[in-house]
């Protein structure tokens, strides 16, 4: 008997910390967000096509043309339906997403927050499919569609994801599709770099973080990043190093691509040609130039949706970015 009342014990403590914790995350959002409508619909079209049979395919085709492309015909779909390497992304992936409901929850507070601050916003049609682990194209939103390749949402270390660098694979989870959402809502709002050097691309993706960050405000900052929270850790304790390195060897104002390269685009490490460089983290100008955006935003009284509009040399210049020591 005493045994089974610690158990209970044990099982109410754990509920209660999670109720709680619950409760401190939604008291964090406010109220004015939270009591936003939004109307999120979620189609599962990797279900349907999993249950499709050569029968029903064309009712299937005519209801979702736009991912039936008229470069294959409806032979190539049927033997899509039986193909093999298909057959076993539909059973991976029934396993991993039965439902959408947790997923759809994360979606529906990104949309209260981006329609906080874009009223004028539409939600799109949330659009499940698969799409044989095009990681590339994980998300695609345009403005009334959002396709969720879901076959790329399936854990780290998934067996599919077999031979793809582990600095894409690492983030094939679950809690980055929220997050690849608002980057790609990022992307359409805020359009292209505003010049071809290093400090504007560098500003230019600490928008899109910042934006994120403003859009995700219960994420984890390393999940935005798209790092370990050990990489995050590394970034933060040398982000003076890392300015440093940038400011000294004069490439901040440089236009040489290869520094995209070497601290932009995804890649197992930042290379500063150092001992150390595979020990660091991927993309740290990226970083850097989120830190240089926060300043901006804290230092000015600028309304976000004004920051896609604001130059990177206009930020650069007043921002009074001091890294942290």
């Amino acid at each position: 008997m005493q045994h089974h009342f610690s158990r209970f014990l044990i099982l109410a403590s754990c509920l209660a910390v999670v109720f709680f914790a619950s409760c401190e995350k939604a008291k964090s959002i406010p109220d004015e967000i939270l009591k936003i409508p939004v109307d999120v619909k979620v189609q599962r079209f990797d279900q349907r096509f999993a249950d499709a049979t050569a029968d029903s395919l064309p009712r299937l085709m005519r209801q979702f043309p736009y991912l039936f492309p008229g470069q294959y015909d409806r032979q190539f779909w049927e033997d899509r339906l039986v193909d093999t390497l298909q057959l076993r992304l539909n059973e991976e992936v029934a396993e991993a997403f039965p439902d959408f409901e947790a997923e759809a929850q994360d979606l529906e507070l990104l949309f209260k927050h981006i329609k906080y601050y874009y009223p004028k916003y539409e939600v799109p049609t949330i659009v499940t499919v698969t799409s044989f682990v095009d990681y590339k194209n994980r998300v695609i939103l345009n403005d009334s569609l959002l396709l969720i390749s879901l076959d790329v949402y399936l854990g780290a270390d998934h067996e599919f994801y077999n031979g793809i660098q582990k600095y894409f694979s690492q983030n094939f989870r679950p809690e980055q599709i929220d997050v690849d959402v608002a980057s790609a809502f990022a992307k359409r709002k805020l359009g292209p770099p505003s010049g071809r050097q290093f400090i504007d691309e560098m500003i230019h993706q600490g928008k899109r973080l910042y934006l994120m960050e403003a859009l995700l405000p219960l994420k984890a900052k390393n999940e935005l990043m798209g790092y370990s929270t050990e990489q995050l850790e590394w970034a933060e304790k040398n982000e003076v190093n890392i300015w440093t390195y940038f400011v000294e060897n004069e490439i901040l104002f440089d236009t040489d691509p290869k520094l995209l390269q070497r601290f932009m685009n995804p890649a197992p490490f930042s290379k500063f040609y150092m001992e150390f460089d595979n020990e660091t983290p991927p993309r740290l100008g990226r970083y850097i130039g989120w830190q240089i955006v926060r300043s901006y935003m804290e230092k000015n009284n600028i309304p976000l949706q004004m920051l896609a509009s604001k130059s990177s040399d206009e930020i650069f210049k007043n921002a009074g970015y001091k890294p942290k020591k």
